[in-house]
């Protein structure tokens, strides 16, 4: 069995490790610059203060991804929308872990009221990431094409959604 559980501070070096990669060698993330751990425990302190979640597989005694769920707009009014990340290690893709992640990561933010979920995907040639998504019923909302430069070239960003839990069946239970 390979567990998932929250994030906690002594995961944030793992974490920083896996996204650098990421950043430098992928189109998942726009980022251009890795950033330092300071930085993402910043990210992950604003997540979890939010009450979303963060969390991470491990596999072989080490972190092999993570994944978190955080307000798609940081206007009140979006706050009942997550956009989600998940990231695994580079030598650990290919092993259902993004599946077990994303499994987590949809039934947590459905418990802390979250209605929809969208995937704001790094280039339309991601294809790991887009059948991610499909398989766990995220529907194709639409491209946004050349938005983002990275590597020499443009890439596209791929929109996909989500209802959780009720959707928008119902209002949501305000805090």
């Amino acid at each position: 069995m390979t567990p998932v559980r929250a994030a906690a501070e002594t995961d944030l070096d793992a974490i920083t490790r896996i996204y650098r990669h990421h950043v430098l060698h992928g189109t998942g993330t726009f980022e251009i610059d890795p950033p330092d751990v300071a930085e993402m425990r910043r990210r992950w302190q604003v997540v979890v203060q939010r009450g979303l979640p963060w969390i991470v597989v491990e596999r072989d005694g080490a972190i092999a991804g993570f994944a978190y769920a955080n307000w798609f707009r940081e206007r009140e009014a979006f706050r009942w929308t997550v956009e989600d990340s998940v990231y695994i290690d580079e030598v650990q893709r290919g092993a259902g872990l993004g599946s077990l992640l994303m499994e987590q990561l949809l039934q947590a933010s459905a418990q802390q009221g979250c209605r929809q979920m969208l995937a704001v995907i790094g280039d339309s040639a991601n294809q790991g990431s887009i059948a991610l998504h499909e398989r766990f019923g995220f529907t194709h909302r639409g491209v946004m094409p050349a938005v983002g430069w990275k590597f020499g070239r443009w890439l596209d960003v791929v929109l996909m959604q989500k209802a959780l839990g009720p959707g928008a069946g119902t209002a949501p239970l305000l805090a």
